[in-house]
């Protein structure tokens, strides 16, 4: 009989991690705690370093989706003074674009001029000022906070800018 290599005679064979393995011993065979620990670690890097700009990128989006909805809103009032020679008055406010106002001077060619009235992005209504502070009329959002006056994503947000 001849003798045999040194790697023949190793009790254990070298092969690769689950392999000749049945397919319920691999089943079994897993992950271990360091290997999900660094996946964890990854993880936890990569929303710190990500999460931050989502929310400024959410708070830009509400602030441009307010401006949008400012120039919609001023774009109808003018219209409604083309058909009724002047603009809603304070009392009436934005809600004239969408109902007949029945207090105040009576629109003598009314028309629906939107179908629904925009909720500013924090989810409040538009204020409306006529006369206006900044200009003939004033439509603003009060930003995230609600309140007048702030800066950053509190302030306000209005036609005049």
């Amino acid at each position: 009989m001849t003798a045999l290599p040194s790697i023949a005679r190793r009790p254990w064979p070298l092969r690769a991690r689950g392999a000749g393995l049945t397919s319920a011993n691999r089943a079994r065979a897993g992950f271990t705690l360091i290997e999900l620990l660094v996946v964890l670690v990854i993880i936890g890097v990569l929303g710190a370093l990500i999460v931050p700009n989502l929310f400024s990128s959410l708070d830009d989006a509400r602030a441009t989706a307010a401006r949008t909805d400012i120039k919609t809103l001023v774009e109808s009032l003018k219209r409604y003074k083309i058909d009724n020679q002047r603009y809603p008055s304070a009392e009436q406010g934005l809600d004239a674009l969408v109902r007949k106002p029945a207090a105040g001077p009576t629109p003598p060619a009314w028309k629906p001029y939107l179908d629904k009235l925009p909720a500013d992005p924090w989810g409040r209504p538009y204020q409306f000022l006529n006369p206006g502070v900044n200009g003939e009329i004033d439509v603003f959002s009060f930003g995230a906070d609600g309140q007048p006056g702030g800066e950053g994503v509190n302030a306000d947000i209005g036609s005049w800018q």
